[in-house]
């Protein structure tokens, strides 16, 4: 690894721990894997700074990838570790909803999707990229290959025309 980029690092620390922090719910256990796992990425050379942005922005972004990696992982040991006490302990809980909440949300996925076939398509580009995709909105910008500032009030103005058409009584008109 470079000096500089040492030196960045070690200035950035504590912010990036308090990212990491941040990025892990508060969990200080985590926090400190996620930090250390992206340190990790770097010296093994699994990544590197290409200059897009500044070094800050990029190595928040490597912890926060980090950590959803982390998340994930630990959820699915979660899930396998769980499976497997139902099966010892016999339990037969299935973790599915029952039918009447399946039907339940499937009617507000419904009514989402239609609500968001509504919007003009940018701005329903924008708010599925930013709450489907979990995108930032810069992030969108760049994916859409437009301005932040256009970005915003799309994402805007349609957060506004969806809370309008999911008001109970409205209509909805394709």
């Amino acid at each position: 690894m470079e000096r500089e980029t040492a030196d960045q690092l070690e200035s950035l620390h504590p912010d990036a721990f308090g990212w990491a922090l941040h990025c892990c719910d508060g969990d200080h256990s985590r926090a400190e894997d996620v930090l250390q796992n992206a340190y990790l990425k770097l010296a093994s050379g699994r990544l590197g700074f290409a200059g897009a942005s500044s070094f800050k922005t990029w190595w928040f972004g490597v912890i926060r990838l980090t950590a959803r990696e982390e998340f994930r992982r630990l959820r699915y040991r979660e899930s396998l570790l769980g499976r497997l006490l139902q099966q010892l302990r016999g339990d037969s809980h299935d973790p599915r909803p029952s039918p009447s909440r399946q039907i339940e949300l499937d009617e507000q996925t419904m009514q989402l999707r239609d609500c968001l076939s509504q919007l003009p398509a940018r701005q329903a580009e924008v708010l599925h990229l930013v709450f489907y995709q979990d995108l930032s909105l810069s992030e969108a910008a760049a994916v859409m290959k437009v301005g932040i500032g256009s970005v915003r009030q799309h994402y805007e103005r349609g957060k506004a025309r969806m809370r309008s058409l999911l008001q109970p009584g409205s209509k909805h008109e394709p």
